[in-house]
């Protein structure tokens, strides 16, 4: 996946064969787990839930969900952070990128910054932090909506 452009999601057939490398069946919960994935982009098990039952196409628990994102975290496929309350949400983008994160909405935003992300691997990824190893980078940029919108 590392050849892939950083904010590409995995298209279904993509999604696909990583199951099938991973040795996972393309079941129907898992496929619409990641078609919903792919419209939300950065989701909790309850946001895949909702947009599932506004789709109509397969019926899953979101327990169920929740498993199916978590192992597909767990195996690279995707990506998951702490939001709002200690609820995980996971991310459609696995690779290393930059978000902007609305404290307002408690959404996250894809921005796309290769140069950025360059400079910041280039400095950081091989420092060393006295008692620490570095996993990886994840930022994050807080920010809140300049105009708020008139109903």
């Amino acid at each position: 996946m590392k050849d892939r452009p950083t904010t590409t999601p995995p298209s279904p057939e993509e999604f696909r064969t990583l199951l099938l490398r991973h040795k996972l069946k393309a079941t129907a919960q898992r496929m619409a787990v990641h078609s919903a994935m792919l419209d939300l982009r950065h989701a909790t098990a309850e946001d895949v839930a909702t947009r599932l039952a506004e789709k109509g196409t397969v019926r899953i628990a979101t327990a169920s969900i929740y498993n199916i994102l978590s192992q597909m975290a767990l195996l690279g496929i995707y990506a998951h952070r702490l939001g709002r309350g200690g609820k995980l949400v996971f991310d459609v983008i696995p690779s290393a990128h930059i978000h902007l994160y609305d404290t307002v909405s408690n959404t996250w935003t894809d921005i796309e910054d290769g140069e950025l992300m360059g400079m910041v691997f280039s400095r950081l990824g091989k420092r060393r932090f006295r008692g620490y190893r570095v996993d990886g980078i994840d930022i994050s940029i807080l920010c809140h909506p300049s105009q708020y919108k008139k109903k």
